[in-house]
């Protein structure tokens, strides 16, 4: 089966399975209702209209008309009109994707039918699980980038000369790109306005064609825009019942498809648009689409693709920016491998990225340094890789809350782990995304040598809450890999290895010689007592903890431990009760997460951010810290897993490697409740 998520296998929305309502329905004869999204008005996402006559009525198709068909014929730009809802952003999007059928299959599954079959439902497939938004107010090329998984990004139209304009237009449509376009609107008041030319402002027009006239020994570059209301349009030079056209041959009219009807389609001229209008919003369905030049090349090569989830987790995974030196480096890093070469690293020029302006940046007066011209010299290639982070769910029914992200890729020097707050103080990264700025996702297209390399995905500020998709593109022949980090366990050198003091020997001995049964065994209560007779008030542990050290050892199934294992866990609680001292930076006797992470590393077990996440969740109970029992919870859990993996024969979850770790980690609640030593597959 495919990768959940990918085309062949989608994420179901609220685990609601297409197939098994659709036969429900057909099987029980009554048409689908759908409970999740509600036909009633909180479902449009605008207030109830005070005028009684313009109240919502909801209407299957055929209520509305009796002849009323899903889809019929070849689509069109111009099927889509935009009612009472402010959803033109929306619409605009759907106009662009009509004018791509591989793409709009994609979206709207075929064998989809009014007639055949018909239950009252009908399903629909967007990227990242996302609700459908009706309401008022949203973003032309979000809309375009949920429907087809390309990469969206914004370009001012004052950014570039007309006719070089017309021409990244032009190379993007051949390269099939969505593409949208607004006027900006000054204020909220002017959001619908019409201006003298026919446009209006705040408003999301589609573009779906470019093309040339020739008028006397004048070329004229074209565009065609569609108003998604299918009405209102623009009516300056070169609109449909301008003059401009009877200038023109039948033949030129005719290939142009000059239709002088007020069906929301128009052109305009390329010097008009540029002083009209003020964004071009773009979705490239693949990185070549992105580079804006214009090419005879319009086929799509091929290029390897890798996503990844992660989040930004308060007090763990959450660093801020490379201002937060202490923290930066327990942000989500992801290493991949490079090992195919692509481009002559003398005729790549200069690095693309996406629109830079304003943001927050982590540099002081310093930016990455780009290659010298003698350093471009020779036969050296590089590897092309484009990079995008997103973040998720910032859009909360009216409100919309961006953080300010970035990204920074790092080459790796054969360094083994996770990389820690020393590889960031002594090294620069590669390449980044640019300023950290508050919008849904930032990316860049960098070459870079062959080699091990790690993304670091961060916020401007620490300790900020938030979810993201991390893409990374490479071109067709560069065999791209990730690579997980390793879990290193060296506990038993760093702590366990160390001598039993002498007077916690004599205090065993006698404790065992009191308290022991006929067996020569304590049991958990016995060892608790114990421990907390040895260790200082603020770090005594509770009997769970004590029930989960002794299972960490082999008692035979007994879960009673002998002299030399006490000896050996209470010498190692002495070590932890030291480390947990000395991280204690504010002296409270408890851990956040970054403190427990370093703890961790002092006592030799190396892990990457996702098994500090888990073990946070599983012992930190929803606090912001972690109590000394916590912190020897963690241990043991880890000692555990560590064990268990060692001890695997099977081959494929061997292969997992830290996979398997965390895979255990986060299935493994009831661990410590069972006596008998399971396997990795039992967790």
């Amino acid at each position: 089966m495919s990768e959940l998520g990918s085309f062949d296998n989608p994420v179901k929305f609220k685990d609601q399975d297409y197939d098994v309502l659709l036969q429900k329905c057909l099987k029980s004869a009554v048409l689908f209702s759908d409970a999740v999204f509600a036909a009633n008005q909180s479902s449009l996402g605008i207030p109830v209209d005070p005028d009684p006559k313009k109240a919502v009525k909801w209407l299957r198709p055929k209520e509305i008309t009796s002849n009323a068909v899903f889809v019929e014929g070849t689509m069109g730009t111009t099927d889509i009109c935009q009612g009472q809802l402010g959803n033109c952003w929306l619409l605009a999007a759907l106009s662009c994707l009509t004018m791509h059928p591989t793409l709009f299959v994609k979206v709207v599954p075929s064998g989809q039918s009014l007639s055949e079959s018909y239950a009252g439902i009908f399903r629909f497939r967007v990227r990242g699980n996302r609700k459908p938004r009706l309401k008022t107010g949203g973003i032309i090329s979000e809309g375009m980038e949920d429907f087809t998984g390309g990469i969206a990004y914004s370009l001012h139209v004052s950014s570039r000369p007309p006719r070089m304009l017309w021409r990244a237009i032009t190379a993007s449509l051949a390269r099939s790109s969505l593409l949208s376009c607004f006027i900006q609107a000054a204020s909220v008041k002017e959001i619908g306005t019409v201006t003298s030319e026919g446009l209006i402002k705040g408003h999301a027009y589609a573009i779906t064609d470019t093309d040339k006239v020739q008028k006397a020994s004048e070329e004229v570059l074209l565009l065609r825009l569609r108003n998604p209301w299918g009405f209102v349009e623009y009516c300056g030079p070169w609109s449909d019942k301008c003059q401009d056209w009877d200038f023109i041959d039948n033949a030129q009219k005719a290939r142009l498809e000059l239709a002088k009807v007020e069906d929301g389609e128009f052109w305009i001229g390329i010097e008009d648009f540029s002083r009209l209008f003020n964004t071009v919003e773009m979705c490239s369905v693949n990185p070549d689409s992105m580079s804006g030049e214009a090419s005879d090349d319009t086929a799509t090569p091929s290029w390897t693709l890798s996503s990844h989830q992660g989040t930004w987790v308060p007090m763990c995974s959450a660093g801020g920016s490379r201002r937060y030196p202490r923290s930066f480096w327990k942000n989500p890093q992801f290493q991949v491998i490079l090992s195919e070469k692509d481009v002559d690293d003398y005729d790549y020029g200069e690095d693309e990225e996406g629109e830079e302006g304003d943001g927050e940046d982590d540099e002081e007066g310093v930016v990455v340094a780009p290659m010298s011209k003698t350093e471009k010299q020779g036969e050296k290639k590089k590897c092309t890789v484009l990079v995008e982070l997103l973040q998720k769910y910032r859009r909360q029914k009216d409100k919309v809350h961006f953080l300010y992200i970035a990204f920074h890729i790092y080459k790796l020097q054969d360094k083994p782990g996770s990389l820690d707050q020393q590889f960031f103080s002594n090294n620069r990264p590669v390449a980044r995304s640019g300023k950290y700025r508050s919008i849904r996702s930032v990316w860049r297209k960098v070459h870079l040598e062959p080699g091990s390399y790690v993304i670091v995905a961060s916020t401007y500020r620490p300790n900020q809450q938030g979810e993201f998709f991390l893409r990374v593109y490479t071109k067709t022949g560069n065999i791209q890999g990730f690579q997980d980090f390793p879990c290193i366990n060296n506990y038993s050198v760093m702590v366990m290895s160390k001598p039993v003091l002498p007077e916690d020997l004599f205090r065993v001995q006698k404790w065992f010689d009191e308290k022991a049964g006929s067996d020569d065994r304590v049991n958990a209560v016995q060892f608790m007592d114990l421990v907390n007779s040895v260790l200082e008030k603020d770090y005594e542990l509770p009997l769970e903890t004590c029930r989960q050290l002794i299972f960490g050892e082999d008692t035979g199934g007994r879960g009673r431990l002998n002299r030399a294992q006490a000896e050996k866990l209470l010498t190692s609680l002495r070590n932890l009760q030291s480390l947990s001292s000395h991280f204690d930076e504010d002296s409270s006797g408890t851990m956040s997460p970054f403190e427990l992470s370093l703890a961790l590393n002092a006592a030799g077990v190396e892990c990457d951010n996702v098994v500090v996440q888990l073990l946070w969740e599983r012992f930190g109970a929803g606090e912001q810290y972690l109590p000394f029992c916590g912190f020897v919870s963690c241990v043991a859990r880890l000692q555990v897993l560590f064990d268990l993996f060692e001890s695997e024969t099977n081959p494929e979850l061997k292969d997992k490697g830290i996979n398997a770790v965390r895979s255990c980690l986060s299935k493994s609640a009831h661990l410590f409740q069972s006596l008998p030593q399971p396997s990795l597959n039992s967790l």
